[in-house]
């Protein structure tokens, strides 16, 4: 594996560096049986872009990578490649431990992907040295671009950042762990000792709620699993923040990203199974959860209807 000089790929950096909107997470659908259903899938896909969508990450953790066998993670990211029609970028989640990251790696390459989002190895509490290694191989598996996600087992430090960022294939850092000092001293070393454009995506659930703390760090790009389902909303806060309307960022921070996050709090896996309570809620039917997460509970979903219904409402005030 070559270490040089960071090779980037033009193309998808260059996409993703600024994006006019925000970065959408599909759920993904399932029929009345359990089957993932594509045609649902396809329609929620395609809503997303004709929304405003910058990117489409098919099959990460918003989109149960975990639950998907890999047949149907195939056919997923197939059918969010054939949605888009180049339109915006498709990327999709590689994980599990290395043999199998590089499966799904080749999977999405096949299926027509752009870039991969590799997620943590399963379960093992790896050493630094250890996860270089993964990190490479599964970048040297395929011709496409490698974004690193590094949360929970997968937490980098600086210097292991700055040997990713040399990697051949691997373009970027998602942070979903929230340590905003440790962020601040990888972005500084990343920058001084390899000079690029190595990109960096805030990655913690409902990413909103911290997003202005990580635009203080350079950290402009970030995931929006909101956007699922209230596409107005995210796209208003995304706005917000790319004109430095502070005003409108914070209105809707305090009216309806603060209660959901709160919302979200009330249960395990609710950052995916609350989300698609929400995508049912604006009557797309995208089916419940697979194990081992669980519906959320129904006052909850009647909780998230009025937070919904309150982000409206703020939209309304706002013009």
């Amino acid at each position: 594996m070559q270490t040089g000089e960071p090779v980037t790929s033009a193309p998808l950096a260059a996409r993703l560096t600024a994006p006019r909107g925000p970065l959408f997470f599909p759920v993904t659908a399932y029929g009345p049986g359990g089957e993932v259903d594509l045609a649902v899938y396809r329609a929620h896909v395609r809503q997303g872009v004709e929304a405003g969508a910058a990117a489409v990450f098919a099959c990460c953790g918003t989109g149960e990578f975990h639950a998907l066998t890999p047949e149907e993670f195939q056919d997923c990211v197939r059918a969010a490649v054939e949605e888009t029609a180049g339109r915006v970028p498709v990327l999709a989640g590689a994980g599990y431990g290395t043999a199998l990251a590089v499966r799904y790696a080749r999977l999405a390459e096949e299926a027509g992907a752009d870039g991969l989002l590799a997620m943590p190895p399963y379960l093992v509490l790896a050493g630094q040295e250890g996860l270089l290694r993964h990190y490479r191989e599964v970048a040297a598996a395929t011709s496409l671009p490698v974004i690193v996600y590094q949360r929970d087992n997968a937490v980098f430090t600086p210097r292991t950042v700055v040997e990713l960022a040399r990697t051949e294939g691997i373009v970027g850092l998602k942070d979903g762990l929230g340590d905003l000092d440790l962020m601040q001293r990888t972005v500084s070393a990343v920058r001084t000792e390899v000079p690029g454009d190595f990109l960096y995506f805030n990655g913690l659930p409902t990413a909103e709620q911290t997003q202005l703390a990580y635009r203080g760090l350079g950290v402009t790009l970030y995931s929006s699993a909101v956007f699922c389902f209230v596409p107005e909303i995210a796209l208003a806060f995304h706005r917000a923040l790319r004109t430095g309307d502070d005003a409108t960022a914070h209105r809707l921070l305090d009216g309806f990203y603060r209660p959901f996050t709160e919302l979200r709090a009330q249960g395990r896996g609710y950052a995916v199974a609350l989300v698609k309570a929400g995508v049912r809620l604006r009557g797309l039917d995208v089916g419940e959860v697979r194990p081992p997460l669980h519906e959320p509970a129904g006052d909850h979903v009647k909780r998230l209807a009025e937070v919904i219904e309150r982000g409206h409402a703020l939209l309304e005030e706002a013009r």
